[in-house]
């Protein structure tokens, strides 16, 4: 039995091996089959890339010889251009020695004809320069003079009439009273026998007078009348009022003297402080440190040209104020820079400058507004001066001139008129000069041969230049250019 299950089994068997082996050459069959068919694409495409890879070589051939044939081209065109530009240098070389040599020609005929212009006319070439640069110099002065007559001739009648405008409007305005208040210097006396209890035993009640004041006492033969000497305003303001209390007391010894100038001194300060507080509220200025106050309080004592200084700012700023409202300026800047303009003044005997440089310190050293502060310095420069500036400028020329507002001695005021004149009749062409108008007004004669129309605007300005530099004067002067020709006959 189980030999029969075994010769199955190897029968079985054998055949298997059989149909594996059959499958196996088939499978190997088609491999090969596979693997030819593979090798033939393989060397149809390597074909293809060769051939591809031979036609991109050709066209980059092709393109380089076109390159070096492009080349080779620009090369000769360059040799060609290079060849002309070598050719034209050689003319430029030809020419510019046939120039060189035209020039030496010319500069030798040009000698030539200098020398006999020269020869002829009895001038060195330059003598005869300058002539012409006289000639020429002339000629562009009376232009000058014509185009500076025309343009100020413009120029007023644009702006007199708006100016007029401006500052009438301004003067009616305000209309103050004409100065009467004076430096006092005297005090009475009830008798003469006042004067010598005043001069005590020896003298000592004087000395002690003038020790505690820093004042000096004259007491002459003048009745009833003694006189106080000092150049501080607010020191002669308390020896004033010291004496009169002394008068009235009629207690007078060294420790009563000491005790009537404290009392004037606090009245003084307190005259000061309700002064400069008056006139802040005058001229609607604010903000003033209590320090500015008390120095423009310092000003009610203070006097130029007999015009009282601190009632002259207040009129400044009330007009300033007008006039910076009617033309659009900083009417605030205005009021406060003409209130302040002549602070400087309160210390003029204390401090050595002038009245312009300390007011612009004393600005600066109380914080007051630059704009302020530049209307405070500037108000006497007429070529940097700001608007308010110039406007603080014309209100202080305003409240300076109108009448009554400022006296001077007889002797100054003839040294003022012969200084005017003289600095007149210093330009050439001047014939005579008259100060007129108490030297509000300079007219200056001149002689028509020499000056003619043009030339004689050219002169007023000169002339009042001059005056502004070299003289010192109150308000404005007018100059006045008068030029005439007169041509006389004589029927007979």
């Amino acid at each position: 039995m189980f030999k029969f299950f075994g010769a199955v089994l190897a029968a079985l068997s054998g055949k298997s091996i059989k149909e594996a082996q059959l499958k196996a050459q088939v499978i190997v069959a088609e491999a090969e089959e596979q693997k030819r068919k593979l090798a033939l694409e393989g060397r149809e495409e390597a074909i293809k890339i060769r051939a591809s890879a031979e036609e991109e070589i050709k066209e980059r051939l092709l393109e380089l010889r076109n390159q070096e044939r492009r080349a080779r081209q620009k090369e000769e065109n360059l040799d060609h251009r290079l060849e002309g530009l070598d050719r034209r240098e050689r003319t430029l070389d030809e020419k510019m020695q046939g120039i060189d040599q035209t020039k030496q020609e010319l500069e030798e005929l040009k000698q030539r004809q200098v020398q006999q212009i020269e020869s002829l006319a009895g001038l060195t070439s330059g003598e005869a320069k300058q002539m012409i640069m006289a000639k020429a110099e002339q000629e562009i002065r009376h232009d000058l003079a014509k185009k500076y007559y025309e343009l100020e001739q413009e120029i007023k009648h644009r702006a007199d009439e708006e100016a007029r405008k401006v500052i009438t409007i301004a003067i009616q305005r305000l209309a103050s009273e004409v100065v009467s208040e004076r430096s006092i210097s005297r005090v009475a006396l009830p008798n003469d026998e006042m004067k010598g209890r005043l001069i005590g035993r020896e003298g000592r009640n004087i000395r002690a007078i003038e020790a505690a004041t820093g004042v000096d006492i004259l007491i002459d033969d003048t009745p009833e009348m003694i006189t106080i000497s000092c150049f501080d305003p607010i020191r002669r303001e308390v020896a004033r009022l010291a004496l009169e209390y002394l008068i009235k007391d009629g207690r007078i010894h060294p420790t009563r003297i000491e005790e009537m100038v404290q009392r004037a001194q606090r009245e003084v300060e307190e005259t000061i402080w309700r002064s400069g507080e008056q006139a802040t509220f005058d001229a609607a200025v604010r903000g003033l440190k209590p320090e500015l106050i008390r120095l423009l309080g310092r000003l009610k004592y203070r006097y130029s040209y007999g015009e009282n200084i601190l009632l002259h700012s207040v009129e400044v700023a009330n007009i300033a104020g007008l006039i910076a409202s009617e033309i659009g300026g900083n009417v605030e800047v205005a009021k406060a820079g003409g209130l302040l303009h002549d602070i400087g003044k309160a210390l003029t005997h204390e401090v050595q400058g002038s009245h312009v440089e300390i007011g612009g310190d004393v600005a600066q050293k109380y914080g007051i507004h630059p704009e302020v502060h530049r209307a405070i310095v500037e108000h006497h420069d007429d070529q940097r001066g700001s608007i308010e500036a110039l406007i603080v400028a014309a209100a202080d020329a305003i409240s300076a001139a109108r009448p009554g507002a400022r006296k001077e001695s007889l002797e100054m005021y003839v040294q003022r008129l012969e200084a005017l004149e003289r600095v007149a009749t210093s330009f050439p062409g001047v014939e005579k000069a008259f100060a007129i108008q108490a030297g509000r007004e300079v007219r200056i004669i001149v002689k028509p041969e020499e000056v003619d129309d043009f030339a004689a605007a050219v002169l007023a300005r000169d002339v009042a230049k001059k005056v502004e530099e070299e003289l010192v004067y109150p308000g404005q002067i007018k100059v006045t250019v008068v030029r005439e020709t007169r041509n006389i006959e004589v029927a007979r």
